[in-house]
């Protein structure tokens, strides 16, 4: 009896011994092969979380918790590589085509609209809005202008907006009162006979 509670005690204790070797020694995570191409808020979402890895894995390293210690070395890891390969791509007032960075809007053949950004694939995170440039639905986007047609999963959508910086937008005729049009890379305002437009363009652009 006491052979086999010791039996089963040892057994135990290489098992758990196996686990922390196992969470020490986690695989790296998976990096993406394609270019890491991000925004300003993509840059500072990684610099962000490379910063709590680090203070995550000192404080893993203070307690000897084996464990964490293999769990945080790899954020840390991870988060380093991520930094290191990203490239910031600027914010651009250009809204003649889908650009990285866009903010887009579309309508689908069932009438609903939707609106996304294009970021980086770190910062993407679809129910706040926000869809990686690798993404199928990004893809079809890109490139594209205001009024084209794009597959949009199973559907297909229209293409009603394109915004990149506060205030420059390209939108689908008869649904704006102010158009923008780029003339030498430079934005110009094409304003409607409608009363007060003068006044909301220069509102979005102060």
């Amino acid at each position: 009896m006491i052979s086999g509670e010791v039996g089963t005690n040892m057994s135990r204790a290489f098992v758990k011994e196996q686990d922390v070797d196992t969470v020490e020694h986690l695989a790296d995570r998976p990096v993406s092969e394609h270019p890491n191409i991000v925004t300003d808020q993509g840059m500072a979402q990684i610099d962000t979380a490379l910063a709590e890895a680090r203070v995550a894995y000192a404080a893993a390293q203070a307690s000897s918790d084996r464990a964490s210690i293999g769990a945080a070395a790899r954020e840390v890891r991870y988060w380093s590589a991520r930094r290191a390969s990203a490239q910031l791509v600027p914010a651009s007032g250009d809204t003649s085509e889908v650009r990285f960075g866009a903010t887009v809007t579309i309508v689908r053949d069932d009438g609903r609209e939707q609106t996304f950004r294009i970021v980086g694939e770190d910062e993407g995170d679809p129910a706040k809005g926000s869809i990686s440039h690798v993404s199928p639905l990004a893809r079809a986007m890109l490139g594209r202008a205001v009024g084209d047609v794009i597959r949009a999963g199973k559907d297909e959508a229209e293409i009603t907006s394109i915004v990149r910086r506060r205030g420059c937008r390209a939108s689908a005729p008869g649904k704006r009162e102010i158009e923008m049009r780029f003339n030498a890379g430079k934005a110009e305002a094409v304003f409607r006979s409608v009363p007060g437009a003068g006044a909301m363009w220069h509102r979005a652009w102060r």
